[in-house]
């Protein structure tokens, strides 16, 4: 069953994907970044550019006709969860994704939680003992956990692995994730979320 922690959190305190947006627009615009610190004006910029980053995705994504098929098929209530974080730049590769997926279906209810502020549900998520986002969680009518996915497609997962192990500093292998997702244009986010759908019917 889902834990009463998870139910009272994401029902009461998610966001919807428009609010979580909205919410990044409001801070970006009052937020002086004259004042902030090395840190906060690192994640001020992230969130500007994930903006972009966003609206990108949200104006040019095509679901294929195969998930979009499979998305339909749900014929009972389920929530999905997002764990994010407005600064980080692998929910603004994916998150999108999964609102314009979960759009198309109204018994799809999605609701974005904030790792930062809620680590207890954060901590239920980990990644090999790591606090990564985003995470995806599905639960049906009883709350039961339907699927986890997440942070990142494994495809990705598998480059950064390649890209520390050669060696490359922090800001060169964002670089090259960043524009493995451009590239790659959700497709593969698509597959791993179709094989999930397809596995819980199974």
């Amino acid at each position: 069953m889902i834990h009463q922690l998870i139910e009272d959190r994401v029902l009461q305190r998610g966001l919807t994907y428009q609010e979580y947006v909205q919410h990044t627009i409001e801070e970006v615009a009052n937020t002086d970044p004259a004042g902030l610190d090395e840190k906060s004006l690192e994640q001020y910029n992230n969130k500007k550019l994930n903006l972009y980053r966003s609206s990108r995705i949200e104006k040019t994504f095509k679901i294929s006709d195969e998930l979009h098929s499979e998305i339909k098929k749900i014929s009972e209530y389920q929530l999905w969860m997002i764990i994010s974080e407005n600064w980080c730049g692998d929910s603004a590769q994916i998150v999108p994704y999964i609102y314009l997926i979960t759009g198309l279906n109204p018994n799809i209810r999605l609701r974005i939680i904030s790792r930062d502020t809620n680590p207890e549900i954060m901590d239920l998520y980990l990644t090999n003992g790591t606090r990564s986002i985003p995470i995806v969680a599905g639960f049906d009518k009883y709350g039961n956990e339907l699927f986890k996915w997440g942070p990142r497609p494994q495809m990705a997962h598998d480059l950064v692995k390649s890209l520390k192990d050669q060696g490359l500093e922090k800001k060169d292998w964002l670089e090259k994730l960043h524009l493995w997702y451009g590239r790659n244009r959700g497709v593969e986010i698509e597959r791993e979320l179709l094989n999930t759908i397809k596995k819980l019917k199974g």
